[in-house]
């Protein structure tokens, strides 16, 4: 158990210093686990969660076209027709990313809707540092809504053996959609007072963007149906949410060349699918059948027991608390991978139901991530964006919006869970 101990331990603090990196880093580790037989040959194929991949690789293909249709543009330009002033076209383009992001991904979110907030900022000659940051962090929280709109959410659904619905009705109770919303709807007054300031009118402009293709709208609503659909399937594959998103990515794929007749679009949508992160998440899982099978994710579990003195609420309070601070720093996805399976023997270890502890799981480290600028993925594209626009974000102007954020969306969360589910 030590060996696998240290060779875990060194593979997150190469992770954490060299960054550009990490997908090697995990994958050379995974190498490491199956070569030194610390994760044998017949667990290989099982400790592989394809499921998530598969719907990671789907959906983000989805999104590039949906994004190239030009139906995520013309969705900004007529809520900005609708809005009076500044500080109200700040709070919608917020409002508008956390809607869009919980059913993409959060960086396609950004990468949509901050050309708008640009274009408003450059119109009325104001700075945009604010308008990114506020969606970065709007983009993030509500990625956490649903089972398609973040790594994270997808993780847990497909480790839970959670179905597109769950995340809104769970064991007979309202589930994690509305303990995000509520959070959502306390960071929405946060916002609206931090640019409480900003009270210049906008000016209104008749021209709209044009939509391109009405097919990859389709696709995305289709695919969200197909999801809640199979999750009314008993006994289904395990693989099932996957298959549907790449299915439904391959008939975009062919409609696209058809309709096109260059293969190069079909390309650039494969070029926009992050193989950096299902690259991964495929390291990661193996590295943790490999401690789990060593025992390591047992050890752990019993020491978190033992730490919490069997004190339920004393444990989901340092879950998601402990979550919130490690994910305002680290990378969230292999944090939550690691812990899935460390809560599930908690759970055993302690004879309880384990669905508060994961929800405090994916609240905290979702959430945790909009503490600072390098926490969230989101939150990294939008200040990419800023920079290319030459502008330079400092930490406090990221603090001042995203820590009363965060805070505003995660205490409603926190005492939500704890009352429902407890």
């Amino acid at each position: 158990m030590i060996y696998a101990i240290i060779l875990f331990a060194v593979t997150y603090v190469l992770m954490l210093a060299f960054t550009k990196y990490r997908v090697y880093i995990a994958l050379g580790s995974a190498l490491i686990f199956m070569v030194s037989q610390m994760l044998p040959l017949d667990q290989i194929i099982p400790s592989i969660d394809f499921n998530v991949l598969l719907m990671i690789a789907g959906t983000m293909g989805l999104v590039q076209l949906f994004i190239d249709s030009k139906m995520p543009a013309l969705l900004a330009d007529l809520i900005m027709s609708k809005v009076p002033n500044v500080q109200i076209s700040a709070v919608a383009l917020a409002l508008f990313a956390g809607i869009i992001s919980a059913f993409i991904d959060n960086v396609a979110t950004v990468l949509m809707v901050a050309p708008i907030a640009l274009e408003i900022c450059k119109k009325l000659k104001i700075n945009p540092v604010p308008f990114i940051i506020a969606i970065s962090v709007s983009s993030n929280l509500q990625g956490a809504a649903t089972l398609v709109g973040d790594t994270t959410a997808i993780m847990l659904g497909s480790y839970a053996n959670m179905s597109f619905l769950d995340f809104f009705w769970y064991q007979g109770k309202l589930s994690i959609f509305f303990a995000v919303e509520l959070g959502a709807l306390l960071a929405v007054i946060i916002l609206a007072w931090l640019f409480r300031h900003e009270k210049a009118a906008i000016e209104k402009n008749n021209d709209r963007t044009v939509v391109t293709d009405y097919v990859p709208t389709i696709l995305l609503l289709l695919c969200i149906v197909l999801l809640i659909t199979a999750s009314f399937i008993p006994n289904k594959p395990d693989i099932t949410n996957g298959l549907i998103c790449v299915c439904l990515l391959a008939v975009g794929l062919i409609y696209t060349c058809i309709k096109s007749r260059k293969i190069s679009v079909v390309t650039n949508v494969l070029k926009s699918i992050d193989f950096e992160t299902i690259g991964l998440l495929f390291g990661l899982f193996l590295i943790i059948g490999g401690i789990s099978h060593m025992g390591v994710i047992d050890a752990v579990a019993n020491l978190l027991a033992k730490l919490g003195g069997g004190n339920v609420f004393l444990l989901y309070t340092i879950i998601v608390w402990v979550s919130v601070l490690l994910s305002a720093f680290i990378d969230n996805i292999p944090y939550v991978a690691t812990m899935l399976p460390v809560i599930t023997g908690l759970a055993a270890s302690l004879g309880i139901e384990p669905t508060i502890l994961y929800f405090g799981l994916l609240a905290g480290a979702t959430l945790g991530g909009n503490c600072t600028p390098i926490g969230a993925s989101a939150n990294i594209t939008g200040m990419g964006i800023l920079r290319k626009e030459g502008y330079t974000v400092k930490n406090k102007d990221f603090f001042r919006i995203g820590i009363p954020f965060t805070l505003a969306a995660i205490i409603p969360a926190y005492i939500y869970f704890w009352i429902v589910y407890a």
